[in-house]
C-alpha cells in the first residue's frame, strides 16, 4: 500500500466545475429582476433606476434625431510634447478653436511657451504634414476629424531673413574664393 500525504488528500477532493456548472452558478435568477450580473459579480439594482429598452436605446422611426452637441478635439501644438484636449460645440468655428486651444496651454503653463499668444498669428491643420491650412471660418463639425495641428503662420519677416541669410552665405563664400587666390 502506498503512503500518501495530506496534501494529495486535498488535490484529489478539488473538483473543478466545467463551464455550463459555472455559468448556472453565477448567472441570476430569472424571478431577481433587481440583480444585474457585472463583472466582479452580482450587484442589486433599484427599480427607479431601470429603464426600458426604447428609452435608452430610440428607435430610427421614433422621431428623435440624435445630433452632437459637443466634440472632444485634440490639438497639438509645434514643439509641445502632448496634445491639448478641448471639448467645444459643435457649432463653434476653426477660429474659436484657436482660442481656446491657447488659452488653455498658457493657462496650464506648458512648454516651451508661446512667444505669441494672439489667436490671428496661428493656423490650423489637421497634421503636422499638411500644407493646407483650415479655413478659420469653417464650422468644428464639419471637418472631419478631432485631432489637428497648430503652428505660426509663416510670416514676411521670415522670408527676408532667410534671404538675409543667403547674402551672408555668398558673400563669406566670395570672400573664401579671394582668400584661395591670394594664397596661390
Amino acid at each position: 500500500m502506498i503512503p500518501r500525504s495530506p496534501g494529495s488528500r486535498r488535490l484529489s477532493s478539488f473538483r473543478v466545475l466545467s463551464t455550463s456548472e459555472r455559468s448556472v452558478q453565477t448567472f441570476p435568477p430569472e424571478h431577481h429582476s433587481d440583480i444585474v450580473r457585472q463583472r466582479g459579480g452580482l450587484i442589486a439594482v433599484p427599480a427607479r433606476l431601470k429603464t426600458s429598452q426604447s428609452v435608452r436605446f430610440p428607435a430610427v422611426n421614433d422621431g428623435i434625431s440624435l445630433r452632437l452637441t459637443k466634440l472632444l478635439l485634440n490639438v497639438n501644438i509645434k514643439s509641445s510634447l502632448g496634445p491639448v484636449h478641448v471639448v467645444m460645440l459643435s457649432e463653434n468655428t476653426v477660429n474659436d478653436l484657436i482660442k481656446a486651444v491657447i488659452e488653455i496651454y498658457v493657462k496650464e503653463k506648458r512648454r516651451p511657451l508661446l512667444k505669441e499668444t494672439d489667436p490671428k498669428l496661428f493656423q490650423l491643420h489637421y497634421s503636422q504634414f499638411s500644407l493646407e491650412s483650415l479655413k478659420p471660418e469653417e464650422k468644428l463639425i464639419n471637418l472631419g476629424s478631432r485631432n489637428f495641428f497648430l503652428c505660426l503662420k509663416p510670416s514676411s519677416s521670415v522670408t527676408s531673413c532667410g534671404s538675409d541669410k543667403a547674402k551672408m552665405a555668398s558673400d563669406s563664400l566670395f570672400s573664401f574664393t579671394k582668400f584661395i587666390d591670394f594664397l596661390l
